[in-house]
């Protein structure tokens, strides 16, 4: 690549950038609904016509938010695994991981709900919607990486069969013990369970199916 192209492309990366920075303050401060790619344009500061260069439409931002989300909680998932040595730990470190994630950074869990609950139909190839697919299959290679670690270390069963299953299932019960605490804390609280307790019980349920009875 020249120099010149390789300037261009270097700005184009940089003002796609800045658009997503725009997109994410605009989603915080309104909420997807209420998002508007006028407004969009206004927090970048740039005309309509330029950010349709970059983003085809409102979905398409909310896409290249998701991989951004998701690369991010792939990080924190690989962090959370490196500090412990048994695959199961590590299982159970991404878990508190993710709550944490949803915590510190619920505009991006937001963002991952909304998109679960998409359904895609066609995804083009190089599109942003294939790009977030991507970015969650890599989320999920890091906790596949820690079940195939737990069953080599002999601290995860080898019968729990297909661990990309296995991850997907632990993925659903977090995500729905965080949308629950989120949402129901308080009815729950009027019966005596906080939403620490949800969270406890459901790593230690996951990991009791997962465990071997050696450590």
């Amino acid at each position: 690549m020249s120099y010149i192209a390789e300037r261009r492309q270097e700005e184009k990366d940089r003002r796609r950038n800045e658009i997503i920075d725009a997109a994410e303050e605009v989603f915080a401060r309104v909420g997807f609904d209420a998002a508007t790619m006028e407004e969009f344009a206004r927090q970048a500061r740039l005309s309509r016509a330029l950010l349709y260069v970059y983003f085809k439409d409102k979905s398409d931002l909310h896409f290249a938010i998701c991989e951004r989300a998701m690369d991010l909680l792939r990080r924190r998932f690989e962090e959370a695994a490196g500090r412990h040595r048994l695959g199961i730990d590590q299982v159970s470190a991404i878990g508190r991981a993710y709550v944490a994630f949803a915590q510190e950074v619920p505009h991006y869990f937001d963002a991952m709900a909304r998109f679960e609950a998409h359904r895609p139909e066609e995804v083009t190839d190089g599109s942003q919607e294939q790009g977030c697919l991507m970015a969650g299959d890599r989320v999920h290679q890091t906790i596949v990486d820690s079940i195939n670690v737990g069953i080599a270390d002999g601290s995860v069963r080898k019968d729990v069969g297909n661990p990309y299953l296995l991850s997907v299932t632990l993925w659903a019960l977090m995500h729905g013990i965080i949308q629950l605490i989120s949402t129901k804390a308080n009815v729950f609280a009027a019966d005596g369970i906080s939403g620490q307790m949800l969270i406890d019980s459901a790593i230690e349920m996951a990991g009791r199916a997962m465990r071997t009875s050696i450590p």
